[in-house]
């Protein structure tokens, strides 16, 4: 797990990875921005089956934004379009704002993002100086916090589904209260199960690279950690084994949906449906055979 440091692009941080674990594959699942920091899950080799499900995953952001100026990015990096008193602003006007930007809302995707228009990233549209329509699109913001508050800056942590631009939701806000505002830090804390606390930072993988193959498997998680949140049904190698040719099996009841089926040393085999009758279908397999 990745601890994104700030200018660094989020594939420029994948590449890295994989270029120390020697990976013919390897994927994040979910971009930051290159002024954001924190918490970015990358898949290696046969973990990387997981990144798409892994997509969808909510995220908890802290932000802190800057007062009395928006820029054509919604972060520092842009150069500034229009300017408000910053000075007028208050704890109170910001507070009374926040109900309406939690719960289900929509958006306007900002013009300097990854989203593409017949087939380009918005973003090299936008360094062209051409901006598009952009529909509302809906995401959901399960929590929002006002944490900090002082003139000309305010702090947020933010619990939110995917899909959120969170230089987005602070222009929002922050028009809301009749002022303009830009993100001036951002660190990810936290996506699905991973933390802060699973975090390695890049100069710590190149160290443990100093050292060896071994040394860089160390500091993996094991692709089960990825999907601790998910029910698991553990099946015996014969079933296991059935699974891996496509067929579908027999297993015990429960709630129908996905699950992670697991072999019986506990290690992830792949991802299954359950049938309401309990019987399981492969849907995304990670290992050939039994382990």
């Amino acid at each position: 797990m990745l601890d994104k440091p700030p200018g660094m692009t989020s594939n420029a941080a994948l590449q890295q990875v994989r270029r120390l674990y020697q990976a013919d594959k390897a994927g994040h699942t979910g971009a930051l921005d290159p002024l954001a920091t924190g918490v970015l899950p990358v898949c290696l080799g046969q973990a990387t089956k997981l990144s798409g499900y892994l997509l969808d995953a909510d995220k908890r952001y802290l932000v802190r934004a800057a007062v009395g100026t928006c820029t054509t990015t919604g972060d520092a990096e842009g150069p500034v379009t229009r300017h408000s008193d910053a000075a007028t602003l208050t704890r109170a006007q910001l507070e009374a704002a926040l109900p309406a930007f939690t719960g289900d809302i929509r958006q306007r995707p900002p013009m300097y993002s990854a989203l593409k228009r017949d087939g380009k990233p918005l973003y090299e549209l936008a360094r062209a100086g051409i901006e598009v329509e952009r529909e509302e699109r809906p995401v959901r913001i399960e929590a929002l916090q006002l944490t900090a508050f002082e003139p000309g800056a305010f702090e947020l942590d933010v619990r939110c589904s995917k899909g959120t631009y969170i230089r987005t939701l602070v222009e929002d806000l922050a028009a809301a209260a009749g002022q303009c505002a830009h993100v001036a830090r951002l660190r990810r804390v936290a996506a699905g199960p991973f933390t802060e606390a699973d975090l390695v930072t890049p100069q710590a993988l190149e160290r443990a690279a100093e050292s060896g193959l071994a040394a860089l498997d160390g500091l993996l998680l094991p692709p089960l950690a990825g999907l601790a949140a998910w029910p698991t049904v553990t099946v015996d190698e014969k079933l296991a084994l059935r699974l891996a040719r496509g067929q579908a099996v027999e297993a015990t009841d429960g709630p129908p949906g996905l699950v992670a089926v697991t072999g019986p040393n506990g290690a992830l085999l792949g991802i299954a449906e359950r049938a309401a009758g309990g019987g399981l279908a492969p849907r995304r397999w990670m290992a050939s055979q039994v382990p």
